[in-house]
């Protein structure tokens, strides 16, 4: 049981090695806009978006911004958006695209049949179902996925640290466990507050480790050991689709007490293959002095922690008759103080991971030596440097409209500091 709950929160302290990449920036072209409910012309965020017929692929903010960068040696004409609840949308990108451009995606309205719940009257049942069909619906051989990785940190409403990278995360078949995965950085970068008194003076367990830890189906120790089933109760939903797929959605509560903290959350399966697509999931807040044991590994004397709320978003997408990791997304939520002090300050730990490509031909490991371990953070190793083409032609997460502003101040803040 131990050994479950500490899988789910191991990386934000983490060793990355130093890569510079080339790329020729002049080999791709960008396609990128917003996309909008073509109902009530709201923004969508986290949208998946893929070139179609390829691997590659990003996902919109959370204002529904995404520029797609695509190789022109790539015979590519269309891109796909999806998300849960609309319907998969197609664009043709053969004709020039303005970078502001609309793109729209239909409510997906879900009429769920009495047989599709009466098929299964225990959800739990469906939940072990799910489990036994991991081997026949994950990758049975090696990958080498390419992501992008974003780790920031607010003080209220304010960031005072935001990290970035480009990694590869090998990932072995999904019939063997983790225990050979593994994450290299190939590029990143870190801008933070000068200001002295925004330092953030705890560490945290989480980081760009999280692609391997937190791929729930590749670690069922996390939520999908049998073992465990017992300490939730499932509730079975209405069916919502993803990828113009029906899925049931499972809702799980904690039952009875454990000697660590337990998760509420749902499961998303696809009601054809039975395999997770996608898994949103809290940790259990009841007894925050467990939950501080869990996640804090190190802060100064008369510093008082406390977690308000961690949680998980965990999503996989369907391609070549398998489904594959996607996306992951972890926020935590912690109020800081010292003794004496009248007033607590408030934090935001944030960190999102995207797979943007993926290898599967003549994949190899990542060599321990240049591999992630759990002695430093992301932003102890990466350099401090700002430039509007650092990432040539990586794909990213673009930034949201706040985020945007917050690199704007930052970066003037380090420059005025420099300068003096």
């Amino acid at each position: 049981m131990k050994r479950q709950f500490e899988l789910i929160l191991l990386s934000f302290l983490v060793v990355v090695p130093r890569m510079a990449l080339s790329q020729n920036e002049e080999a791709f072209y960008r396609i990128g806009g917003t996309v909008k409910n073509a109902k009530n012309k709201k923004s969508i965020e986290y949208v998946q978006v893929a070139a179609v017929g390829t691997n590659v692929a990003t996902i919109a903010n959370a204002d529904g911004e995404f520029v797609l960068k695509i190789n022109k040696d790539l015979p590519v004409t269309e891109i796909e958006l999806s998300c849960i609840g609309y319907y998969n949308a197609r664009y043709d990108i053969t004709q020039a695209t303005p970078p502001d451009r609309v793109f729209y995606l239909s409510p997906h309205p879900i009429e769920l049949k009495e047989i599709e719940v009466l098929s299964w009257k225990n959800p739990a049942d469906l939940i072990e179902a799910a489990i036994d069909q991991i081997e026949h619906n994950y990758s049975p051989a090696p990958q080498l996925l390419k992501a992008f990785y974003r780790e920031t940190i607010q003080k209220g409403k304010k960031y005072i640290n935001i990290s970035e990278a480009v990694m590869d995360i090998y990932k072995s078949s999904y019939l063997r466990n983790a225990a050979g995965d593994r994450v290299q950085v190939l590029k990143g970068r870190k801008l933070l507050s000068p200001r002295q008194k925004d330092t953030l003076a705890v560490k945290l367990l989480g980081g760009p480790n999280m692609a391997v830890f937190m791929d729930v189906v590749k670690n069922p120790e996390v939520l999908l050991d049998k073992e465990c089933l017992p300490f939730y109760a499932y509730q079975l939903k209405d069916a919502v689709s993803i990828d113009d797929r029906l899925q049931y959605a499972v809702q799980f509560k904690p039952q009875g007490i454990t000697s660590q903290p337990l998760y509420s959350g749902i499961f998303y399966i696809d009601q054809e293959t039975l395999s997770f697509t996608r898994i949103e999931f809290n940790m259990e807040m009841r007894d925050k002095a467990k939950v501080t044991d869990l996640i804090l590994k190190n802060k100064p004397r008369g510093l008082r922690f406390t977690p308000d709320n961690i949680a998980y978003i965990v999503s996989y997408k369907q391609q070549e008759g398998k489904t594959h990791l996607n996306y992951i997304r972890n926020e935590i939520q912690f109020k800081c103080d010292w003794k004496k002090r009248l007033f607590s300050t408030r934090y935001t730990v944030t960190s999102e991971m995207v797979v943007t490509g993926r290898e599967q031909e003549n994949v190899s490991g990542i060599a321990g030596k240049n591999a992630f371990s759990t002695r430093k953070s992301l932003g102890d190793e990466v350099m401090l440097y700002y430039d509007a083409d650092f990432w040539g032609a990586y794909n990213i997460i673009e930034p949201t409209e706040s985020l945007e502003s917050a690199i704007g101040k930052l970066y003037s803040a380090q420059e005025k500091t420099s300068n003096k």
